[in-house]
């Protein structure tokens, strides 16, 4: 399974690289604004656009998904498509990030627009990679549709699991991958028991039907769940710079480490 980072920081990209185990970048348009706006603030002259194409240059050639902000097909194709032409020089491998479905709560009339968009995009062979994906079936439609990369969101069904049930929680709290019981029942959303889940239920649909369009564990909260996204079968994790590091972490790595240090003979440590 490979890395990538869910982040706007450039420092945090920069260094994810070079780890060598980030393997893309996934942003949306806020992180992005708050990351200049941040910038700006401290007297930095940075526009958007530099920014983005320092990210760029950042990556390395990497996958880098940067999201259109229109609400109709129509839209989406053209910001996507203007998107791609202003900084596919700086990365050839740009995605445009595309909602599977635009539509507000209690909007309806637009409910395919976003698969719409990515058939459009997709015959103009430009990468897609749909967001905002929280059932299979969503995810199936947008690979049928021609997605090269879906996002399924884990932390925020886990959320809305927890939410809808009266149960008090931590954003960065794990989530048990076969659900949590309630009164002698496993919570579910629509057969969904938690966002590992979906990531599984996702994944064998397409290895069953032979779908070539890769998944992207997305909105991960900690490296357990990461973990147990690519046991489930997710092509890629994207994740906060704090999982990432976490990944590399264990207490007994750093007790390991103190002990060894301590225990080392002098006469080796001049060898060396």
């Amino acid at each position: 399974m490979k890395f990538f980072l869910d982040s706007a920081i450039l420092p945090e990209i920069e260094f994810s690289f070079r780890t060598g185990i980030c393997d893309g970048v996934t942003m949306n348009p806020s992180l992005v604004k708050k990351a200049v706006e941040e910038l700006q603030a401290k007297g930095e002259k940075i526009t958007l656009e530099l920014y983005i194409r320092k990210i760029l240059k950042a990556a390395k050639g990497s996958p880098v998904s940067i999201e259109v902000t229109a609400l109709d097909a129509k839209g989406m194709v053209m910001q996507g498509k203007r998107i791609y032409k202003n900084f596919k020089a700086a990365n050839k491998n740009l995605n445009i990030k595309i909602p599977v479905n635009p539509c507000f709560p209690g909007e309806k009339g637009k409910e395919f627009d976003g698969i719409i968009a990515i058939k459009e995009l997709h015959k103009a062979k430009i990468p897609v990679n749909c967001t905002l994906i929280f059932t299979p079936e969503q995810a199936l439609a947008a690979a049928k549709a021609g997605a090269d990369f879906v996002s399924p969101f884990c932390g925020r069904i886990d959320d809305l699991l927890r939410k809808e049930n009266g149960i008090q929680f931590g954003k960065e709290d794990y989530y048990p991958a076969k659900g949590l019981s309630k009164d002698g029942n496993v919570l579910e959303d629509n057969g969904i028991v938690s966002g590992v889940d979906l990531v599984k239920q996702t994944a064998e649909i397409f290895k069953t039907h032979g779908i070539k369009s890769r998944i992207i564990a997305a909105s991960v909260r900690n490296a357990r769940q990461a973990r147990e996204c690519a046991i489930a079968g997710a092509d890629i994790c994207t994740m906060p710079f704090g999982v990432l590091k976490e990944i590399a972490s264990h207490r007994l790595t750093q007790e390991g480490m103190k002990k060894f240090t301590e225990d080392a003979p002098e006469e080796y440590k001049k060898m060396v």
